[in-house]
């Protein structure tokens, strides 16, 4: 299942005679996958960043294709601090 990851590219410049608040961020969707995962430091990222369905089996091993050990992802997990 893709995950749908909102990143903040933008701020959209308002004139200041118009603008009532602070300009607010452009936001854009962008779909992930375990598939599109070109290492498992990315992997780690999305998994600590809340897309638990990275770890579909749950043995703690998020994106196997790109994962391969335990001990590789607690490594990333250490060094990351999530």
């Amino acid at each position: 299942m893709p995950l749908f990851l909102i990143l903040s590219l933008s701020l959209i410049p308002q004139p200041l005679a118009m603008t009532a608040r602070p300009p607010q961020p452009t936001v854009q969707a962008i779909r992930l996958s375990c598939k599109q995962m070109s290492s498992c430091e990315e992997a780690v990222t999305l998994w600590c960043a809340g897309y638990r369905r990275a770890d579909g089996d749950n043995d703690g091993i998020p994106c196997e294709n790109v994962c391969h050990s335990i001990e590789q992802v607690e490594e990333i997990v250490s060094r990351q601090g999530c």
